[in-house]
């Protein structure tokens, strides 16, 4: 069990979290515009139905690549379909896993950027989560990290960073999202 409780978003608030009503809150090229460029292999845990996704894809360009990792075979059937129609397919990879691992040791040392957001307070064990994130980044490689402030105390966030840092990954910045709490965090 996580240290916030393990608790998944039903697959069918996926349609209410990809809403482009959202954007009017939390941009993904906003957000993402600062850390992802052109060519990056880039993991998104927790994609839900591809809010963050598709803009992710469009930054990495045609050279670039996403693998998206969810528990919910339904938020990624919807995120491949809204991908397709995007015209972005080719760039995403999807990965249905168990809930145990992230299922990406084949990626080891091979990621530049990783996107966790409001997704780490869902898992059974965020201590284990940051070691599959850890591993999978390149030395140098970046996490941005993000929860729901509804969701999240400032404590339990607290908290979370201090497993990242267990697994390796040091504080770089706090940068501001709304409704979030946020951290950028780097391989060492």
């Amino acid at each position: 069990m996580s240290h916030l409780g393990h608790r998944v978003c039903p697959w069918w608030m996926g349609y209410f979290l990809a809403s482009p009503l959202r954007k009017l809150w939390q941009h993904p090229h906003a957000i993402l515009a600062p850390f992802v460029s052109e060519g990056m292999f880039v993991l998104e845990p927790g994609p839900g139905m591809g809010f963050f996704t598709l803009e992710l894809a469009r930054l990495v360009g045609p050279a670039g690549r996403v693998v998206a990792v969810d528990m919910q075979e339904r938020m990624l059937s919807s995120l491949v379909r809204r991908a397709a129609r995007a015209g972005l397919r080719d760039r995403i990879e999807t990965r249905q896993v168990s809930g145990e691992s992230l299922g990406v040791a084949d990626l080891a040392g091979r990621v530049d950027f990783a996107l966790a957001f409001a997704m780490v307070h869902e898992v059974p064990d965020a201590a284990h989560f940051f070691d599959d994130v850890a591993t999978a980044l390149r030395p140098g490689g970046k996490v941005l990290l993000a929860e729901p402030q509804g969701h999240v105390t400032p404590a339990q966030f607290d908290d979370t960073l201090a497993l990242a840092a267990r697994a390796g990954l040091v504080l770089e910045s706090r940068p501001t999202i709304s409704a979030s709490r946020a951290a950028l965090l780097v391989r060492g």
